[in-house]
């Protein structure tokens, strides 16, 4: 069994996918590359006869069939580079990872309408709120949502596919012998059980140290057909996603945002160098030129609003409004008001934040 030797190799730290991909291509077969000599190494290009020497010193420390029994006693899957269901889009990329480890129910995925979502660990209300408006118009579609998993605009975004019957994956920078942030636990296990996938490219022992974050960024656009950047400091993960998403020949999308927001600096850079702004569902069909109707379904989903409902939502569209201030503007009876916005509230439209003002939901 070939799946072994993958493993076995993604295994030792020491060892990167670009590393383990030249050994596959140089030798068209993965055991034989495992159980290669030092004669046998010295026509690879760019590997030197020290490089060699360490690589079949660590070599003769790995041992197959124990990292695969690990792996099979965690019950974690696995799809390694040459195997048919390898994801299209990520064996496109530059660097693709060697092994995919993932939990959860992958294929239940449409790896055809997937677009990634990023941005800031620190994002502001107003940044998730906008994630969760343009995700919330893909309700009930096949479309796949992708992100990291991490505090913020990735949290918001796996949330809002699960609030909306979409399904998601999760990529993290550790193998899953580790769950990181804490804050994203509830996730985790939601994803695995029957929202969608979470996938890796770290052997279950590799812990979450700081620049495997930049790579797990590569699966993250690498798995997508776009990405949509919802905040980004002028100096953030985010926007080294967004070079990314350049780099795989991908469609960069920017949610725009308050400019008196430190978080939105680099999204606007990107809006100004050429990326396409989005702030609805339909925007981002558009510019990866999908097809669905969201019409119909927009239609079917709000049947039941009637003109009063329409009214409010308009005005709260833009910033949330407090009881007297929506009365002002719709001139209202007060008992009408108040009856229509517990409705709405109840009918999931409107939500209540803060000092008892009113958003759209």
């Amino acid at each position: 069994m070939k799946q072994k030797y993958w493993i076995c190799l993604s295994s030792a730290e020491q060892l990167d996918s670009a590393f383990i991909l030249s050994l596959y291509e140089y030798f068209g077969d993965i055991e034989r590359a495992f159980n290669c000599s030092k004669n046998d190494l010295k026509n690879i290009e760019g590997l030197n006869i020290k490089k060699a020497e360490r690589f079949l010193s660590l070599r003769d420390k790995l041992n197959p069939d124990k990292s695969f029994e690990e792996i099979e006693k965690r019950g974690i899957n696995v799809l390694i580079f040459d195997d048919e269901h390898y994801p299209k889009m990520l064996r496109e990329i530059h660097n693709p990872p060697a092994v995919l480890y993932y939990k959860g129910d992958l294929f239940s995925c449409n790896l055809d309408r997937t677009v990634a979502f990023v941005g800031s660990r620190r994002a502001s209300s107003n940044g998730k709120d906008s994630v969760k408006r343009i995700i919330s118009d893909f309700k009930n579609t096949d479309i796949c949502i992708v992100s990291g998993l991490a505090e913020g605009i990735d949290a918001a975004s796996h949330r809002c596919a699960i609030d909306n019957n979409i399904k998601t994956i999760g990529v993290i920078a550790s193998g899953f012998d580790y769950k990181y942030p804490s804050s994203s636990k509830d996730l985790y296990d939601r994803l695995v059980n029957g929202y969608g996938a979470i996938v890796t490219e770290y052997y279950p022992t590799f812990e979450p140290i700081k620049f495997r974050f930049p790579q797990r960024n590569r699966i993250v656009t690498g798995l997508s057909y776009g990405t949509v950047v919802g905040e980004a400091a002028l100096k953030s993960g985010a926007l080294i996603s967004a070079n990314l998403t350049l780099e795989q020949g991908r469609e960069l999308m920017c949610i725009p945002g308050s400019i008196n927001n430190k978080n939105t600096e680099g999204v606007y850079k990107l809006l100004k160098s050429g990326a396409t702004m989005v702030t609805s569902g339909e925007d981002v069909l558009n510019a990866l030129n999908w097809k669905i109707d969201l019409t119909g379904r927009k239609s079917e989903d709000n049947s039941t609003v009637n003109v009063a409902y329409s009214t409010l939502l308009d005005i709260i569209n833009i910033e949330p409004l407090g009881f007297d201030e929506i009365q002002a503007k719709t001139g209202m009876d007060t008992d009408d008001l108040l009856k229509t916005l517990t409705m709405m509230e109840i009918e999931g439209f409107i939500e209540q934040t803060e000092g008892d003002r009113y958003k759209k939901s």
